[in-house]
């Protein structure tokens, strides 16, 4: 894989990353809204808040290294195919009304939500294709620069556009 198609998947994804695990480790909810999703024992709510919060971090970090990429594009995408796994069990158990814990505004799930996981995992396992070791151009890092501010509204733009989804729903509706 080209490094400039390399860089323009892990430099979004490492955002993201920093952002979650940020917002996993600094939010008192984070906690409430993993014990909400009912699948794990309370005993374990806090190692496992604090375990998802470092893993989070260290992949974004460890995204930006190209040797390491491919192992945190694997760390990525099973993350994100995790926290799809743990909504789809409740969205199938009709608990449509929970945080996602994704930081931020209070976003419910949905399967909008779980598709956008999906996606993203889609993208981070693309990371564990062979790069290439060419450098970039000027040019190419300007570009790298726009892609990622591009990547970064899209992703931010379908976050608001699900949480507005949610909140024009009429009360008592659970479709998604």
């Amino acid at each position: 894989m080209d490094s400039m198609l390399q860089l323009a998947i892990a430099i979004p994804l490492s955002l993201l990353f920093f952002s979650a695990g940020r917002h996993k480790l600094m939010d008192r909810e984070f906690r409430t809204q993993l014990a909400a999703y009912e699948l794990l024992p309370m005993a374990l709510l806090a190692p496992a808040g604090l375990l998802l919060a470092a893993i989070e971090l260290l992949t974004g970090l460890l995204l930006l290294v190209p040797l390491l990429r491919p192992a945190a594009g694997f760390t990525a995408a099973g993350l994100l195919l995790l926290y799809a796994t743990a909504m789809t069990v409740n969205l199938l158990r009709g608990r449509h009304d929970l945080d996602c814990g994704c930081g931020g505004d209070g976003q419910v799930i949905s399967y909008w939500l779980v598709l956008r996981n999906v996606l993203l995992a889609i993208a981070a396992s693309a990371l564990l294709l062979p790069g290439s070791s060419r450098s970039l151009e000027l040019s190419e890092y300007l570009a790298l620069g726009l892609s990622t501010a591009v990547a970064s509204l899209l992703y931010l733009t379908i976050k608001q556009l699900l949480v507005n989804q949610v909140a024009l729903k009429p009360r008592g509706s659970h479709e998604s």
